[in-house]
Parts: C-alpha cells; structure tokens; sequence
C-alpha cells in the first residue's frame, strides 16, 4: 500500500488515490444507509437529555439520497400490494361522539346565533368572530374532522354540459362497495380479478422508434405537448370521476406517473376490481379536461417594457384588501391598472362565446389488463408501477442520445412563458395580473416545479392514490414495517409521545458536530448490528447456521 503522505509522491499519484469520504459513502449506500443525514438536536422534557440524532433526509420519493429512494420505493410497493385485491371492505365507519364533542359543537351554535344577532343588529363582531375561530380550533383538538364555517369563498361554477365532440358516458346506479366483482370457476374456486390501466397523452408528431425523439423537430407541436403535461394531473382526476361512475362502484386506484421516451407523461394505474376492457377504452375517449383561463395568444409585456408594480394605500389595522394584494400591476405605457385574476375570469364568465384556453383529452393508446391477486403478473405489475418513482422525469434521459437532449431543451423552452397556475409570474406578459400578484414577480421567472426541467411540464404528485385503497396512510404503512423491524430485533415498539421531545436544528458552526465521514460509519455500524441479529434470528427459526453477514446484504 501506498502511503498519500509520503513526499516522493507526484501529485498524479495522490490524485489518483481514492477519497475516504467517497469510499465511506459508497460503503453506506451498499448498506441501505442515508448519505445526506440531517443532524437535529433532541431533548427529552422528562429527564432533560439532550442528544443528536441522524435523521435521514428522504422524505419523498424523489429523494436525492439512493437509500431513502430506495427505501420509499419500496414502502410503495408495499401500499400498492396491500390494498390491490382486498377481500373484505376497508373499515371507514366513524365512531359515536362523545359528549364533550356533543357539548363543543351545541356551544358553538349558541355562540353562532349571538354572533349573527349581532351582525343583524349593526354591532362590531371582531370578539365573537374571534371566539368562533377558537371553538373550531378546539372542535378538532377533541378528535373531529372538517370544518362547521363551510365554504368561506364563492365557487366559480360552469356549465357541466358535454362536448359536442366528446360521446356521453353511461351511467350506472351507484353501489355502496368497493370491490370488485368475483366470478367462480366450474371446480368451486372463487376469483378477484382487478386491473392494470396504462393511459397516454395524444401524438404530437412523427417519433424515431425507439429513440423518443421527433422525426422533424420544426413540425412538432411543442405548445399543445407543454400544454397537456401542465394540465395532465386534472385529466387524469376527470378520468378517475368518469371511470367511478360508469363502473358503477366506489372504484379504488393506486396509480403512478411515469415518463414516456418521448417526454410525455402517462399514467400507470391499478384498480381494484374490473369491467369491459372496452368500457373502459370508453371512458378513456370520452374523458377530457377544459382549461377556462384567459387567453395568452397576444404578448402584450415583453423585453424592458414590463408591468410595473405600484403598491396600495395602506388599510387600517385588521383589514385587508378582497383579493389578498397590497399592490397592483400597471401598463408602463398607460398607466392603466392589469385587470386582477378574478377580473379576468369574470370577464370570460361574461363572455358566452368564450372558447377554453386548452383541452386536454388523452391519446388512443390505451392498454388494459385483468391481473389476479398473487400471482407473479401482479407482482410484475406493482415493479412496474414504482419503476421510476425515485427519479423526476428528466432524469430519465440518456445521456447516450444528444437528440432526446434537444428534444427536452425544445420542451423546456415552449414551457418558458406558458402559465403554469393561477399564481404564475408568466399572466403579466398576457396583460393580467396572477392571482395573489405580489411585488417582483417578472415573466420567465416562475419558480413553480412545472418550470423546472426535471419535471418537463408535470408538477403534479407522482403516486396518486384513492382514500379507501388500504385504509391507511403511508405513515401508517412505515410504522407497520417499523414495528416489525423492532419486534424482530426484540426491541419494543411503544408509540412516542408526540410533546416529549424538543427539536431543533445543530448549528453549522457548532464544534460539535461530528465530521459527515464518521456520522456515516456509525449508522453503517448500527445498521450491520441489526442486520447481524436479523440473520441470527432468521437462522434460528430455520434451524440453519447462521450465514455470513457480507454475502447476504440485501437481506435486511
């Protein structure tokens, strides 16, 4: 072995010798361990211990950390499999209120009719408003959900009517259920078929087979596929509303957004039960999403004549303006005041011979496949589902294929200026001013996750999944493989409680803090015990000796 510190050495030589830091992290991703963990400092408020902690840093399924992806992909999987072919309906009727829940909410109507007494009257209803908000807070302190104020802003309500150019649903009488249909063979057993749904968006133009890219860049319709990404989420929630009420049941999905070689989103989705695959090609066809926002065909703002920001007069104490702003964007030109967002839609409200912004409608290609419960095609299909649920979208390129590339700057650059919300900075380059407008907003400039090229236009969630799917939350889900973890090491699993412990972040400049290195060597360590005792048990319940530790990492 060759020393770093020796001085006959050339600087080649050294550089060429790996770093312990990098070997460190390589060694913790082989064995599960996060690389980025967020160091936090806990006290317990009953003895007064104070200690730090390694909390990993995946949260979400994009997480940067390989492990904590790894780890959330496969908590998934397991809330994908759980809740595919339930045989018994999931447990969602609430319990009896008590009565300090009886008492709350009769004190609260009491409390309602002064205050309305008093609105009536003419008399100032600050104290009672304030008393009200406090007993809803307190309503659901006790254990109860929703709200008893209702909707507190007007809804924009439009015509339900179908298009002209989309074919009419049928409409099955609702069942109180949801699962599926059972069918028995002629030797007695008894099936539960469900379904795998792949949906994809419309062709935008000629694709190279198996490149994803365009076969004429200059021809394909960039606008219409950023477009149909940034409203992809509410297709697939009219496909979801539409699929429910021809099927005729309280359909259940769990469903994953992937990326195509071509950079569209499409959709795949697992439903609990099953149907006519031609009804639900039916229903696919017959689903569409319109988007009522105002028009954006004409730049009126750009380059160095932009809106300017002027701020309102300032209100008194306790009062704010209707619609949230404390200023407003003017012409540069005219010094005419941008119509708000609420002003713009009450103008196509007024308008019956407004045309949508944009529909979007999926495309032909719809697969559909009947899958049974347990067999090695739904543990294929579940792999499927969470394929590339720990990358975004654009990580999904090749970094072989220069042309897919440019085909993602292009898509990137037709969702430059194309309003992604309500909230967009972009509104102003159309003449309107985005909802909430607040000073320095400038076109081009939207932070929003749509924008951003590692999502391509989709800022919706990647797994979306229906409530009564497994009757649990994926809280619920990793506390359940926890408890498992804890009750196979012979460790107990008590539920902590939630006010014990005081948490805050270490500062940076703490002389503390130990190095990332050794923080990394002592989870590896941690985990290589648990593992070690995970084997011994595993071994034990066999009757085998015990394996090596080194040869069955993967097994923990």
């Amino acid at each position: 072995m060759t020393n770093p510190n020796d001085r006959a050495l050339s600087r080649a030589d050294r550089q060429a010798m790996p770093l312990a830091l990098d070997v460190a992290v390589e060694i913790a991703k082989q064995h599960g361990v996060c690389i980025r963990p967020v160091l936090l400092r806990r006290m317990d408020v009953h003895t007064g211990i104070t200690e730090d902690v390694n909390v990993p840093c995946g949260t979400t399924m994009e997480a940067k950390c390989p492990s904590c992806a790894k780890r959330n992909r496969y908590l998934r999987m397991a809330q994908c499999r759980e809740g595919w072919h339930l045989e018994a309906e999931p447990s969602t009727t609430p319990d009896e209120p008590t009565e300090e829940q009886r008492w709350l909410v009769e004190f609260r109507a009491d409390m309602q009719a002064q205050r309305d007494a008093a609105e009536q009257a003419g008399h100032d209803t600050t104290d009672l408003n304030a008393v009200l908000i406090g007993l809803d807070e307190e309503i659901n302190a006790v254990g109860m959900r929703g709200s008893l104020r209702g909707r507190t802003a007007p809804k924009r309500n439009r015509s339900t009517k179908r298009r002209q150019d989309a074919p009419d649903l049928p409409k099955k009488v609702r069942q109180n259920t949801t699962l599926g249909r059972t069918f028995t063979s002629s030797d007695g057993m008894v099936y539960r078929p469900s379904l795998f749904i792949t949906l994809t968006l419309p062709s935008y133009g000629r694709i190279r087979a198996g490149q994803g890219v365009p076969v004429d860049p200059n021809t394909y319709d960039y606008p219409r596929a950023a477009r149909d990404a940034l409203h992809f989420s509410k297709l697939v929630d009219r496909f979801v509303q539409n699929l429910r009420r021809v099927a005729g049941y309280d359909v259940q999905y769990f469903s994953s957004v992937e990326p195509q070689k071509r950079l569209a989103p499409h959709l795949h989705m697992a439903v609990r039960g099953t149907m006519a695959r031609a009804e639900v090609k039916a229903i696919a066809a017959a689903t569409y999403h319109q988007v009522w926002w105002p028009s954006v065909d004409e730049v009126k703002f750009n380059g160095e004549q932009l809106p300017v920001w002027v701020k309102r007069a300032d209100l008194p104490d306790g009062e704010t303006y209707p619609d949230g702003q404390d200023g407003d964007y003017l012409d540069p030109a005219t010094g005419e005041v941008l119509p708000t967002w609420h002003e713009a839609l009450d103008r196509l409200d007024a308008d019956e011979a407004t045309e949508p912004l944009h529909v979007v409608r999926f495309g032909p290609q719809v697969d559909v496949q009947g899958v049974l419960g347990g067999t090695p095609d739904a543990d294929q299909c579940i792999r499927y589902l969470s394929k590339y649920l720990t990358k975004s979208l654009g990580d999904t390129l090749d970094p072989d294929n220069p042309a897919q590339h440019q085909h993602a700057a292009r898509m990137i650059e037709a969702l430059h200026y194309e309003p992604c919300s309500a909230a967009c900075p972009n509104w102003l380059r159309y003449g309107v001013q985005p909802k909430g407008a607040k000073a320095g907003m400038t076109p081009g400039r939207c932070r929003g996750k749509a924008h951003k090229p590692e999502h391509l236009g989709y800022a919706g969630r990647r797994v979306l999944v229906s409530r009564k799917w497994s009757n649990k939350t994926l809280s619920e889900h990793k506390r359940d493989r926890r408890t498992w973890v804890m009750e196979a090491l012979g460790l107990a699993d008590e539920p902590t409680d939630p006010h014990r412990y005081l948490w805050k972040p270490v500062p940076a400049g703490d002389g503390t803090i130990p190095s990332l290195a050794l923080r990394l060597l002592r989870m590896v360590a941690e985990r290589q015990r648990w593992r070690a005792t995970l084997l011994a048990l595993e071994a034990k319940a066999t009757a085998l000796p015990t394996p090596d530790p080194s040869s069955t990492r993967e097994a923990a």
